[in-house]
């Protein structure tokens, strides 16, 4: 997926805000959903890492706290060319990670206690490689900014069910219709365009985090393992928070139906392969 496609998903999630706006307060409605939306793009842009490393409660370490994993994240750093981004650790049993920022020089990588715990030293840098890959590919900003829209869509539709149960809304053009086609289409259809920018941008980060590590293996090892152990734990902010899935590098999410049709995630089975043939060692999956 290149920049311009991107950005044409981007500017059709603001329009989905914007339209959404107009189904629960009509023009009005439209116009303050619009504002919003500037708005919340300006305020994510400065402030969406903060928030999301808030709500996961990382803990910010250096070289004295966590000496391995900082070393280990300078050392990829200086591989792809990039500034030392901020590192935390998430107590979470859950082995995963994350990359936010709004650029490389204000970047921060994340790792959960149960990826440091139950990985491989080389495992471990095939994934905070495939972070900073999102990092130098600058998909950071776009993903926090997307799970930010998301999630606004999502609230308007609590908003909108709030008023029409409480006297209704005069300027809502379509009345309870609308207010359902708000919450139900609404945050469905802000999940498809997610899904879109994320899939995509993470078959790249694959690649140049296989790139940065100087091992596709690695990455591959890693996401067969994450795959295989995500089940066991539960990452209860992010199922609280489910815009903020696509951050991740495997999906945070249990596999129930709705989390699978929906996934932000591609498939581990593709990524591996992909990774694979790179290394030149094809084999079935499992």
């Amino acid at each position: 997926m290149n920049w311009m496609r991107t950005s044409l998903l981007m500017a059709g999630l603001t329009a989905l805000f914007v339209g959404c706006g107009y189904l629960v307060g009509g023009e009005g409605g439209m116009l303050i959903a619009l504002a919003f939306a500037a708005f919340g793009n300006i305020f994510a842009y400065w402030n969406a890492d903060k928030i999301v490393l808030r709500m996961y409660k990382a803990r910010e370490v250096d070289r004295q706290s966590a000496p391995d994993l900082v070393g280990l994240v300078e050392q990829l750093a200086s591989r792809a060319d990039l500034p030392m981004p901020k590192v935390y650790i998430i107590d979470n049993d859950q082995p995963n990670a994350f990359a936010t920022g709004r650029n490389p020089e204000n970047a921060a990588v994340a790792a959960t206690t149960g990826l440091l715990r139950r990985l491989s030293h080389e495992e471990v840098a095939g994934v905070m490689a495939h972070e900073l890959a999102h990092v130098r590919n600058r998909d950071t900003l776009i993903m926090t900014i997307t799970a930010t829209l998301a999630g606004a869509i999502s609230a308007l539709g609590n908003i909108a069910m709030f008023a029409q149960i409480f006297g209704g809304n005069r300027n809502n053009p379509l009345g309870f219709i609308g207010v359902l086609l708000v919450m139900i289409v609404g945050p469905m259809a802000a999940m498809l365009v997610q899904m879109a920018i994320s899939r995509s941008r993470e078959y790249g980060a694959d690649k140049a985090g296989a790139e940065i590590c100087g091992n596709p293996l690695w990455l591959a090892s890693a996401l067969e393992r994450m795959q295989s152990l995500s089940g066991a734990s539960e990452n209860e902010t992010a199922e609280r928070n489910p815009a903020t899935a696509q951050m991740f590098i495997v999906n945070p999410l249990h596999a129930r139906a709705i989390d699978g049709l929906f996934s932000t995630h591609p498939s581990t089975q593709e990524r591996v392969r992909r990774l694979r043939e790179m290394a030149g060692e094809a084999r079935p999956w499992g």
